[in-house]
């Protein structure tokens, strides 16, 4: 507060000294208000006048979803270190016994004359062509689908919505009987071309294009005579890169994890993924002459999960939003 005294006009026109008041605030960078506010809902503190209130219920779900979702990861890597026997004999969520990872993982890539590396290099196969194709085939699409106008639109929408209803499993058998009639079962096709079909990832792109991509970006590109190929290579791809990763990973994650079509297509092990394959490791414990290799099954599981974290931690980088910010002037 600061006191001011200047010269005043009465009622009777007469001059005099008067008092005047006046606040002098001090202006402030934003950003350091909002790190004050920040901090300030950290420390549980009140901000601009409102109490921060925190819920003690929604901490207990979201720690018991934590363990949740971490517990059969634990248990993997706690159980990869065990040999056969105190893999049997021991408390599954904690270590016992020898460290035994290394010679697991040895084991693992050598039995039966390195299978295990085979099925990775199917899985693989199957992932980059499969979801690679997946990812492609949904972005050229769903960007057709969001900025062109054509005659049928509404009725391939009615019916990417209807694809997206039915489960995988239900197409499994008439995909089967319809391969067979091809010669296709038993080989890398038989997997390959039922991955390259994603409803759900053209409605992803699709709807993300519509917001992502300004129609007067493209429209400038055609003026300055960009043809169609070019301005979505160059300029619409760009800007759907998040939802082309996004579409990727779900492609990714749905081949690799694929199980019951490589089962009823395929027959011959050479051409199993790593989902079929462990599971036919996990079948030597039963029947007769039986030879369990559970310590194998649970280190080929570990290392089959691997792939996946590191395709996930790679690409969330570019999980980017706001890419066509300030291309259109409003």
């Amino acid at each position: 507060m600061s006191t001011l005294q200047h010269p005043a006009t009465g009622p009777a026109g007469g001059t005099g000294p008067a008092t005047v008041t006046e606040a002098t605030t001090t202006q402030r960078d934003p950003r350091d208000r909002g790190t004050r506010a920040s901090r300030s809902r950290r420390a549980g503190k009140p901000v601009d006048g409102r109490k921060v209130k925190r819920s003690g219920l929604l901490t207990a779900v979201m720690v018991v979803f934590v363990v949740y979702s971490f517990a059969p990861l634990f248990y993997l890597l706690v159980n990869s270190t065990k040999t056969q026997a105190s893999l049997l004999s021991t408390f599954g969520l904690w270590f016992g016994g020898d460290f035994n990872l290394w010679q697991n993982i040895v084991d693992t890539l050598t039995y039966n004359d390195g299978i295990f590396m085979q099925w990775l290099g199917n899985t693989l196969l199957y992932v980059v062509v499969g979801a690679g194709g997946a990812t492609l085939l949904a972005t050229v699409a769903g960007y057709g689908m969001a900025k062109f106008q054509f005659p049928g639109r509404r009725a391939v929408f009615a019916v990417v919505l209807g694809a997206i209803a039915v489960p995988g499993t239900a197409l499994a058998v008439p995909t089967f009987l319809l391969f067979s009639q091809f010669g296709l079962t038993n080989t890398p096709w038989a997997i390959i071309l039922p991955s390259l079909i994603s409803p759900f990832g053209m409605y992803l792109i699709w709807t993300y294009a519509i917001d992502a991509i300004p129609t007067e970006l493209i429209e400038a590109a055609r003026m300055d005579g960009a043809g169609e190929f070019r301005i979505f290579f160059t300029i619409a791809l760009k800007l759907l890169t998040p939802g082309v990763v996004t579409v990727l990973l779900f492609a990714v994650v749905a081949t690799w994890n694929n199980y019951f079509l490589p089962l009823i297509m395929l027959s011959d092990p050479k051409w199993y993924p790593l989902t079929v394959g462990l599971n036919q490791w996990n079948a030597q414990a039963t029947g007769s002459g039986a030879q369990p290799i559970y310590n194998l099954v649970v280190t080929g599981s570990l290392l089959t999960i691997i792939p996946i974290v590191v395709a996930f931690l790679f690409l969330q980088r570019f999980w980017q939003s706001g890419l066509a910010a300030g291309s259109v002037k409003a």
